[in-house]
């Protein structure tokens, strides 16, 4: 059974105009921008539901919000011969907390997406995230190891770039700002000037590098077999010295053991190893979960894509924390063994749903309306095409009981691309709706930054913009409910009134 994708909810926003520089000059955008996200936000559904379902394993996260951060001008450029505009924006880092313990700080690679305060998200490959198809990730990646917070020696880090003195907020902005210029190729400036050259040297230097290994996932995700056989391989992937391996929750009742590949029970692995499901022989057809955990600092330019529509983020900085995934077995007596798996395929457009068959008859499911079959022993993929920044939710079902859902959202480019190529396709210059994108982005929540941090994750002190933020979010109110008023004042009375 299929369901077709549908429209994801929009999002409360984030990136727009700075908190400490001239944020009143574009009150009127911000106040309808805000206006547009609010109603975006009352018809969010549950396409926007939080889902974990597709997480390949590692590290899963809420977003606390931009923490430390300074102002950049974007330059949008004009159509049909009209003049460049400018937009203020804020720059800098983002924290969010780990599900199970831990603090992570990242920088936006989706500049005109906003942010959805709260957002969960997940630890996710390249290949499934904007990166997919930018040439220049890997000097994303060279850009966080060769800057703050992983060098947190501002004065060393400014000597190397040849910028005068630095602050943790310059130093996050500047970072920042050489990022965007290769994750949305996007026109954009400090408005600090030792930030600007921190910005353009990074910009200057920047090697590629290759994508950072993942903190923990399991391949694959699903395997299948016959009851008295040993089912598998699951093989596990992780930066972590060990993890922890737990057997299926009723393995006392049912007899199901994690192994290794000897048949000797395990409780921890290591990067490498192979796990197995022991099933013991006669048991019912059923399926299993075994999981794997380990505290660790996630990998330096890692990804983090939102379940929902929000901005992608890179990792910047890690502390020691909770990061986990999940296999799942199914085993049959005779029939069909289906193990089924979902993978978003940026390059194809779509989701990758494989389905591995290890029993003794066909395996026939139906998928986007089409009905498929995978031969006993055979294993098929199928890529179900899905609209950038749109939920899928599909449900593919077998013999003995078996089901497997799957849901998420598209998101394998940043906003501007996407409606800039919309734009060409439609004989349009591609900058119009992009700036229309650019300003319905408003500011993160901010706060108090963590300090403290143990790992690699250099600490940050707290934010003064708060109360400026607080300040400036009453003054929109009133703007707003002023403008209202005048509204009303001026609207001709009509019968009835």
């Amino acid at each position: 059974m299929f369901s077709a994708p549908s429209a994801s909810a929009a999002s409360s926003g984030t990136t727009g105009a700075d908190p400490g520089r001239g944020i009143l000059r574009p009150v009127a955008a911000l106040l309808v921008s805000g206006l547009v996200a609010a109603a975006a936000l009352v018809g969010a559904g549950p396409a926007a539901a939080e889902d974990t379902s597709r997480h390949h394993g590692g590290a899963a996260a809420v977003l606390d919000g931009l923490k430390t951060f300074d102002s950049a001008v974007l330059r949008i450029a004009g159509e049909d011969g009209a003049p460049a505009r400018t937009q203020e924006l804020p720059a800098g880092l983002f924290e969010m907390t780990v599900d199970g313990g831990g603090k992570l700080k990242t920088y936006c690679i989706d500049l005109h997406n906003p942010t959805q305060d709260q957002a969960k998200y997940l630890e996710t490959p390249w290949a499934e995230t904007s990166l997919s198809g930018n040439r220049n990730a890997g000097k994303i990646r060279w850009i966080l190891q060769h800057s703050y917070p992983q060098v947190d020696d501002l004065a060393a880090l400014a000597e190397a770039a040849g910028t005068g003195p630095l602050t943790e907020r310059t130093a996050a902005a500047g970072t920042q700002v050489a990022i965007w210029r290769y994750s949305d190729n996007a026109d954009v400036t400090a408005s600090d000037k030792q930030a600007e050259k921190l910005a353009d040297w990074l910009q200057r230097s920047a090697r590629p590098e290759k994508e950072p290994r993942t903190s923990l996932t399991l391949e694959p995700a699903a395997v299948s077999g016959r009851a008295g056989e040993p089912i598998g391989p699951v093989n596990v992937r992780t930066a972590a010295g060990q993890v922890s391996v737990s057997p299926p929750v009723d393995a006392a009742a049912s007899g199901v053991q994690v192994t290794d590949k000897k048949g000797t029970p395990v409780t921890e692995a290591s990067d490498g190893d192979q796990l197995y499901f022991a099933v013991p022989k006669n048991t019912a057809d059923g399926t299993a979960s075994l999981s794997v955990q380990a505290t660790t600092s996630v990998p330096v330019g890692r990804a983090f894509a939102g379940t929902g529509r929000t901005q992608t983020q890179i990792l910047a900085g890690s502390s020691e924390s909770t990061v986990s995934a999940r296999a799942t077995a199914t085993w049959a007596e005779t029939g069909a063994a289906p193990a089924v798996t979902a993978r978003k395929n940026c390059a194809k457009g779509g989701v990758d749903v494989t389905a591995a068959n290890r029993g003794d008859e066909p395996f026939t499911f139906e998928l986007a309306g089409e009905e498929h079959t995978v031969a006993a022993g055979e294993t098929s993929t199928v890529t179900v095409p899905v609209a950038e920044d749109q939920a899928y939710d599909f449900t593919i079902t077998g013999p003995a009981g078996f089901s497997r859902t799957f849901t998420g959202m598209l998101d394998c480019a940043t906003s501007g691309s996407v409606l800039e190529q919309e734009s060409e396709e439609a004989g349009g210059a591609g900058n119009d709706v992009g700036t229309q994108s650019a300003e319905r982005s408003l500011p993160a929540t901010t706060g108090a930054a963590t300090s403290g941090l143990e790992g690699d994750l250099a600490a940050t002190g707290g934010s003064s913009a708060t109360p400026m933020l607080a300040a400036v979010a009453i003054g929109l109110l009133v703007v707003g409910g002023g403008a209202v008023f005048a509204l009303r004042r001026k609207k001709p009375h009509t019968d009835g009134e």
